[in-house]
């Protein structure tokens, strides 16, 4: 995939990364914001994982972060770039309003919460998905086949006690076998649930969305949480809980700061 880093990244998308309510930092100080962590902060299953029982470190992503929205509405968000006016949206069309797209992926993780809380990240690809890849095959599979693949890696760096021991150091899950996803596949993008850091993010700074026209937003319940999500989920939702019961915007006691990287997992190697 294309080199999105640092100088060579076309401005679009150095304008959609600073025009979220939520500010890209640096990945090293990011409270209340959002960052790109180092690949290599995560280990996966390298080539000769099946004879080693060894992991390695990440390496470069295959697709490079655009954005990140920190959101919340009258029910559990969904299918959110189905609607036109959206920002990532927008840019795209007036980026490139005829001829081939870039190709988009949110992932969009709800927050268990009564307030219907949704972290979205969006990654990009500005080159043609390689042909018989792993990524071609989620993209074109049927919805078992994604499930089996998707895998969720987190990393808490920085947090309170109680969510650091029901995670660990690196918590890993194949998320379709712990939760009922949805999968909105368009042209030009798939939103599920790439690696992206959040930071002390404040239940004040959520925007709030409306509910189309059309009631896109839907309420997804989980089936059969594992334990590991079911831990991780409610003290995030605790978490958020009390800070709006405080009604506060101090960072003391409701704070969390971790990376979470949603890849394609694959039988001894991660694409």
């Amino acid at each position: 995939m294309a080199n999105l880093d640092g100088d060579n990244e076309p401005e679009w998308i150095k304008r959609v990364k600073s025009e979220g309510a939520i500010p890209f930092l640096d990945p090293d100080d990011c409270s209340n914001g959002w960052a790109s962590p180092p690949g290599n902060s995560f280990m996966v299953r390298g080539p000769e994982y099946f004879s080693t029982k060894v992991k390695v470190p990440g390496g470069e992503f295959l697709l490079k972060p655009l954005g990140f929205d920190w959101i919340k509405g009258p029910k559990k968000i969904s299918d959110i770039l189905n609607n036109p006016k959206h920002r990532i949206r927008m840019a795209l069309q007036d980026e490139t309003p005829t001829g081939c797209r870039p190709f988009i992926w949110a992932f969009n993780l709800q927050v268990p919460s009564k307030e219907n809380f949704s972290a979205v990240a969006y990654f990009v690809g500005l080159e043609p998905v390689p042909e018989g890849s792993l990524m071609e095959q989620f993209l074109k599979g049927d919805d078992a086949f994604r499930t089996k693949r998707l895998k969720l890696i987190a990393n808490i760096v920085k947090g309170p006690w109680i969510v650091r021991k029901a995670v660990g150091e690196q918590a890993i899950c194949v998320i379709g076998r712990a939760l009922t996803c949805k999968y909105c596949i368009a042209d030009d993008f798939i939103e599920i649930l790439g690696a992206v850091r959040f930071s002390e993010l404040q239940t004040t700074s959520a925007t709030l969305v409306e509910m189309p026209s059309n009631g896109n937003m839907e309420e997804l319940l989980p089936s059969f949480p594992s334990r590991l999500w079911k831990s991780f989920g409610n003290s995030f939702s605790h978490l958020v809980q009390a800070d709006t019961q405080d009604g506060s915007s101090s960072s003391t006691p409701s704070l969390v700061k971790g990376d979470v990287d949603n890849g394609l997992s694959e039988e001894g190697t991660k694409k």
